[in-house]
């Protein structure tokens, strides 16, 4: 039986677009390898995106022709040491594991890149194709993130080298945004592809005919969910706005992150009682908090790494029909203007414009989305990523 390796650091129970990404997309990889009599096997880790929120899932499970090995992770927060050490376990135990083995093609779905290293590393141990689902990129979000002039000085050669060295040797690449697009061209891959992340069926529930009834109340509730980190910039935002909209607007803050420390911080300082912080919650409670908001946020810091991106959350977010305030810019703000009906799309980390916004905004009666939920659905993109991946093998 022939055998694909598939890659991915976070995997289902885990909540975090990289889990929510690959845990379909692995399946229903292994139902179209199964009609070719090919063997998937997932190495992924134990549930480990947020401290404070943990499920229970096994080191091994097996369905048919799939195969699943998690590894435990030591335990760590968000800091980037952490996060080194966490990889370097994931790193070396992948590695011992397939000792001797072979494969026919290896798979990759990486946002910190060394996921994709370790795929070119099995690769090249195989002799086999090597398949990247590229989510981020990492030398970007370095250098917008690590502040210390020496720490770039020391990370960023070597980040350029394993980068080139991953990227040039891929057999085929999928860019989840186009913005990448214009990035990589230097790495000259023999193929390339764009499929972006999709919409979920849980989520398809925002989807429906019935109308709902608009809440005719002074206060308009602002739900922001997701991770809440320096990408996110929360920090940069959440506080002043809800000064600035005291009495006019409630912000619920859901989820966990490297920089929820700094958004208490913000928030005590300046004595704001209008925002809720709640912690990360499973998808069934996350869409009843959606349901009884009136604004969706979506929110990147104002780095230019993230011009390029196309953030999944928002196609999480454009299933509802909500009206959505992305604070975003570059390919992100023009997704969203050309493909994204009823939303106000402002630069990141305005908080007046923000507020200034939700305060003359009259809501709409109705939001139908229905031609973008149904080109983005997640299981018709992991289907032809499917197709795209099994063609190399």
């Amino acid at each position: 039986m022939r055998r694909i390796v598939y890659l991915t650091f976070y995997f289902k129970p885990d909540l975090c677009a990289g889990s929510f990404r690959n845990s379909p997309l692995a399946f229903e990889l292994a139902s179209q390898a199964k009609l070719r009599d090919i063997q998937v096997d997932i190495y992924t880790t134990l549930p480990n995106r947020y401290s404070s929120f943990s499920m229970e899932a096994p080191e091994f499970e097996e369905f048919e022709n799939i195969r699943i090995f998690r590894v435990k992770l030591p335990a760590h927060r968000s800091g980037m040491r952490d996060q080194i050490i966490s990889f370097s376990a994931f790193y070396l135990h992948v590695l011992r594991l397939n000792k001797g083995l072979k494969a026919d093609l290896i798979f990759a779905s990486s946002s910190r890149l060394f996921t994709a290293f370790l795929g070119y590393q099995l690769s090249k141990r195989t002799n086999s194709k090597l398949v990247l689902d590229i989510r981020d990129i990492f030398v970007d979000t370095i250098k917008d993130v690590v502040k210390s002039r020496a720490a770039k000085l020391l990370l960023l050669p070597f980040l350029r080298y394993v980068e080139r060295i991953t990227f040039s040797n891929a057999t085929h690449i999928n860019l989840i945004s186009g913005g990448f697009e214009p990035y990589f061209k230097k790495f000259n891959c023999q193929s390339t592809s764009f499929l972006t992340n999709g919409i979920d069926e849980e989520f398809l529930v925002g989807t429906s005919d019935i109308e709902r009834e608009l809440k005719q109340t002074p206060v308009r509730k602002i739900v922001y969910a997701g991770n809440i980190g320096e990408g996110q910039g929360l920090h940069r935002i959440i506080p002043e706005a809800a000064r600035l909209g005291r009495g006019i607007i409630e912000f619920i803050i859901i989820g966990d992150g490297g920089a929820k420390k700094l958004l208490e911080e913000a928030i005590n300082k300046l004595d704001i009682k209008n925002v809720r912080l709640l912690p990360p919650m499973v998808r069934t409670s996350l869409i009843h908090e959606y349901e009884n908001a009136d604004y969706l946020l979506i929110h990147l810091n104002d780095y230019m790494a993230f011009d390029k991106v196309l953030p999944s959350k928002l196609f999480e977010l454009a299933a509802f029909r909500k009206f959505i305030l992305a604070g975003v810019s570059g390919f992100s703000r023009q997704f969203i203007e050309s493909e994204v009906k009823q939303s106000f799309v402002f630069c990141p980390c305005d908080a007046i414009a923000l507020v200034n916004f939700v305060k003359s905004h009259s809501m709409p009666v109705k939001i139908d989305r229905s031609l973008f939920t149904d080109r983005y659905m997640r299981e018709k993109i992991n289907q032809e990523f499917a197709r795209t991946i099994l063609n190399f093998t």
